[in-house]
């Protein structure tokens, strides 16, 4: 039960770690080349779809 409760611990710890250094990452804006990019694929899958 110990080994659980320090194992559960440590998980905790490495989770709140994790949070902590990536959270302004996903916080920040999508570039717009990105989001270009996303767009034309949308735009691609739903021609292919009304093809099909």
């Amino acid at each position: 039960m110990a080994d659980d409760r320090k194992r559960a611990a440590r998980d905790s710890a490495i989770d709140e770690n994790l949070k902590r250094v990536f959270q302004p990452t996903l916080e920040e804006d999508v570039p717009d080349r990105f989001k270009d990019l996303l767009a034309k694929l949308k735009e691609k899958e739903s021609k292919s779809e009304r093809k099909g």
